[in-house]
């Protein structure tokens, strides 16, 4: 069912209290509420800071034209926020009946993505220029070697690929994506002079030899450029099946994204094209809440799946570290994920790990690249820097988009402004569809 632009405002406007109600009583109502943009609407968000060079500090005043794919352009501003200019929407066309006009009242988050992989020297100015900083809680993405893969000429995806250490130990093990992209990563501050990449099946290995620039005392930090192309004999392989998870921080600040997933679960199961998808849905809190994590098998049964969901509120916290690092070890470690399968993981949270979890992130982080899980972070309100940088790690070192909700819904407490480049503002919904789509193959 198409909706209207001026249909979807008034509706909007009309049920949005109802619609940020679902078994955790009302939100934080002080927000203004603003009109949503529709399904489909895209709007080019600028950057609102002069991007710095290596030789220069940011400026503050600049508004130039973005470039996404290097940083010396553009940049956005910790504390700015850029205008909004809508396109005429679009409707759904893919959701089931009991959402049609229900399903609006859902899709009312918006959000921005944005994967700093495909933008790596846009990525490696503001590590230069001391905009970001890692490592985040024990990830450190800035030792990143690009691999690029091919058969016969096209892409050579569901390959593993291996990094190997002086001595043959392995460092990191991947999984080639749908375009022969895969990221392997080693420790920047190890003293790792040669490293060997192997994919499996192959009998070839490829020397690299890492060549840090000396320090020169300019501030500026070391970031990998390495990127090799290497041709394999072993043929690419395709899955049928699909795995979609979601990991739900159900904290007491967490009630607008708990309720829009409730609300939002069966369009997104409607509008993903994808066939043989099954789905889990997982849930953390906190050390003395009423749990810690509550994890559920994949299932194709979407009914059970919504029940499970709407069995839950938000409550508990309090302090600002959560049990992430607990979650992610149960779902990317410890759940049963096929070994044929495409595997996407949606991790929606506001806070940080605590700070002496480190090496169970890092051990949760590694295994899901092995498996090949792309684990997207869905950054919620209220969110703040470390925040954001956690995020992004987690982005990277998974072949991830890195997505974070905007204020232009009206729904909720303010969202952070990350330190990217120019994006869409978008539907949460068509963003989540899209990296479901995107993964298992399927055109939209």
């Amino acid at each position: 069912m198409k909706i209207t632009k001026k249909a979807l405002i008034l509706l909007c406007a009309l049920t949005l209290p109802v619609s940020i109600m679902t078994g955790c009583g009302e939100a934080d109502g002080s927000a203004e509420t603003n009109s949503a943009p529709s399904k489909g609407a895209s709007e080019d968000r600028a950057p609102t800071a002069e991007m710095p060079t290596e030789d220069a500090a940011p400026s503050e005043e600049a508004t130039p034209t973005p470039d996404a794919e290097t940083a010396e352009d553009s940049a956005v501003d910790m504390d700015d926020t850029a205008d909004t200019k809508m396109e005429e929407p679009t409707g759904s066309e893919g959701g089931s009946d009991s959402g049609s006009v229900g399903n609006a009242e859902a899709l009312i988050l918006t959000a921005g993505e944005w994967n700093d992989n495909e933008n790596w020297g846009f990525f490696s100015n503001l590590v230069n220029n001391n905009q970001i900083e890692f490592p985040s809680y024990g990830l450190n993405p800035l030792g990143r070697i690009a691999v690029t893969l091919t058969m016969d000429g096209s892409p050579a995806q569901n390959q593993t690929v291996m990094l190997l250490g002086e001595n043959g130990e392995e460092l990191w093990r991947t999984i080639s994506d749908r375009d022969g992209k895969a990221y392997l990563f080693f420790d920047p501050d190890a003293e790792i002079k040669t490293q060997y990449v192997q994919v499996e099946g192959n009998p070839e290995t490829y020397e690299l030899s890492i060549q840090k620039p000396v320090d020169d005392q300019s501030g500026s930090h070391y970031v990998s450029q390495e990127e090799i192309a290497l041709a394999v004999n072993t043929p690419s392989t395709t899955f049928d099946q699909t795995e979609v998870m979601f990991i739900l921080d159900t904290t007491g600040s967490m009630s607008d994204e708990i309720a829009y997933l409730q609300k939002d679960f069966a369009a997104i199961v409607a509008d993903t094209a994808a066939p043989n998808v099954s789905y889990s849905i997982n849930f953390y809190r906190d050390e003395g809440d009423d749990y810690v994590t509550k994890c559920n098998p994949f299932s194709t049964d979407y009914t059970e799946v919504q029940n499970l969901l709407n069995r839950e509120y938000a409550d508990g916290g309090g302090d600002t570290p959560e049990a992430v690092a607990q979650i992610l070890e149960a779902t990317l470690e410890q759940a049963q994920w096929s070994q044929n399968s495409n595997k996407i993981a949606f991790l929606i949270f506001d806070a940080p790990p605590h700070d002496n979890t480190n090496d169970m992130i890092v051990q949760s982080v590694k295994a899901a690249a092995a498996k090949g899980i792309h684990l997207v972070p869905v950054v919620a309100s209220n969110a703040q820097r470390e925040t954001e940088l956690f995020g992004r790690a987690l982005a990277i070192l998974t072949n991830s988009n890195y997505v974070f909700l905007t204020d232009d819904s009206g729904v909720g407490n303010s969202h952070l402004e990350p330190i990217i480049g120019s994006y869409d503002v978008e539907l949460l919904h068509d963003i989540i569809v899209r990296n479901i789509a995107e993964i298992s193959g399927v055109t939209q």
